[in-house]
């Protein structure tokens, strides 16, 4: 499965950049309303345009008075959008001309090497604007392109300019190399980088001198029985970012745009002071994304414990991700080593259940089985019927199930028919994606 494109969105403050993010991630701004993942100022979404599927990214939140700090932000915003986006939007204003801040933003953008698409918003008149356009050639980092977010005007254009910057290739080589990808997830100090250091054997500090950032995700590669993985690192986002918000909209960003290469997602929390809000919205990211989880619980030799400690901690982490009852637990300490080897069992049974692939036959069995067991649900006399169910993908394991009515198909029911494959077969780790489809009744 190829990894999907990201496009960050990157400008001053009042440009525009929330209302394109909004008008391109159309309703899919509330698409799941009970997944921690989804935080209340969505920072990315999933946009379709021609075929094409990608995360975008609105690295914005700034919005200060003095010129020297909206300055300095939107460097960071540029530095992140730099290492973590395939493509970057630039967003200007067509009504405020061309200003300083967009030029020096442009110097980085043009020294990054990646691939810009420059974007004058607020062009609500092609022909009274234009002129106006002109003047952003002077940027020196290709056409400017006119849009009106809000009238939803040239959008076409800015989009297909998107798209055909996308590196194909690169994409492939992902593809081609087979190798897990692990990315190793959390909050910050809850000993990412240390639990990758243990796996290596040597330490190797992975904070730069960005300010709120590493230079990217780090990848490492780590050989065990032979066999080759790729470990990507979050770590590095400092306690200095000025406010919370940011550094939380930050490691956010990161997180997503790690979590969108990996085939698992190993999910770290600090055992002394057990599992937080910013722990679901994380894992949620990463369920969303229906990647595999694993949620390693760090520092547990640091912990208290008597016989109970395991049961009530395990049960509190549930709780709290009650979204995601199939992520694999771990009680590790990345510091003196205890149970990291386990890790890579896990990994390794985590991706096997990813890939796995049910026949048609078997399934329909599990579901004609369920279907006697309990009764689909009725409303105003109509029943519900299951005709057929069938998996279409892997990674996460997706199946199409064909009914007479998709309003009748509660989620409740479709959690019964999943605890039903659950049962025959594990899926241990990993979560299932259902579709689905309305079939017309044929006449009775």
């Amino acid at each position: 499965m190829k990894r999907k494109q990201i496009v960050a969105i990157v400008g001053r403050p009042n440009v525009g950049k929330s209302t394109l993010f909004n008008v391109l991630a159309g309703d899919k701004i509330s698409i799941v309303k009970d997944t921690p993942g989804v935080t209340r100022d969505r920072i990315y979404a999933d946009v379709n345009w021609l075929d094409k599927t990608f995360t975008m990214v609105d690295t914005g939140g700034i919005e200060p008075d003095s010129n020297d700090i909206i300055l300095s932000q939107m460097r960071e915003q540029a530095e992140i959008a730099i290492n973590t986006a395939d493509v970057i939007v630039f967003i200007t204003d067509v009504r405020q001309g061309l200003v300083d801040a967009d030029a020096k933003v442009a110097d980085m953008l043009r020294r990054s090497k990646k691939p810009v698409v420059l974007v004058v918003n607020k062009v609500d008149s092609f022909e009274k604007f234009m002129p106006d356009v002109y003047e952003f050639y002077n940027l020196g980092i290709g056409d400017p392109h006119p849009i009106s977010a809000a009238s939803r005007l040239g959008l076409g254009d800015m989009l297909d300019a998107v798209i055909e910057n996308f590196n194909e290739s690169a994409l492939e080589d992902d593809e081609e190399d087979d190798r897990p990808r692990v990315a190793i997830v959390g909050r910050p100090n809850v000993g990412k980088s240390s639990i990758i250091n243990k796996l290596l054997g040597e330490d190797r500090v992975i904070v730069s001198d960005i300010a709120g950032t590493t230079r990217d995700a780090v990848d490492t590669e780590i050989k065990r029985n032979g066999k080759d993985y790729v470990f990507i690192d979050t770590a590095g986002l400092r306690k200095k970012a000025k406010i919370k918000e940011e550094i939380e909209r930050y490691s956010i960003i990161r997180t997503v745009t790690a979590v969108e290469r990996a085939d698992v997602v190993v999910m770290v929390i600090d055992a002394t002071e057990g599992v937080a809000e910013q722990d679901a919205k994380i894992a949620g990211i990463a369920h969303e994304r229906g990647k595999g989880v694993i949620i390693a619980v760090n520092k547990w030799d640091a912990v208290e414990k008597n016989d109970k400690t395991i049961y009530e901690q395990t049960k509190k982490i549930k709780e709290v991700l009650a979204y995601m009852p199939y992520a694999e637990l771990l009680f590790i300490s990345a510091k003196t080593g205890q149970r990291l080897n386990k890790l890579f069992d896990l990994i390794d049974m985590v991706i096997e259940n990813q890939t796995l692939r049910i026949q048609t036959g078997v399934l329909n069995e599990i579901m004609a089985e369920a279907v006697a067991l309990q009764q689909p649900p009725t409303d105003k006399g109509k029943r519900l019927r299951l005709y057929y169910i069938t998996q279409v993908a892997v990674k996460p394991p997706t199946f199409v199930i064909f009914v007479n009515s998709k309003e009748l198909m509660h989620f409740s029911y479709t959690r019964y028919i999943e605890n039903k494959i659950r049962e025959a077969f594990g899926f241990r780790g990993t979560s299932l994606k259902f579709i689905i489809r309305e079939r017309k009744e044929k006449d009775e």
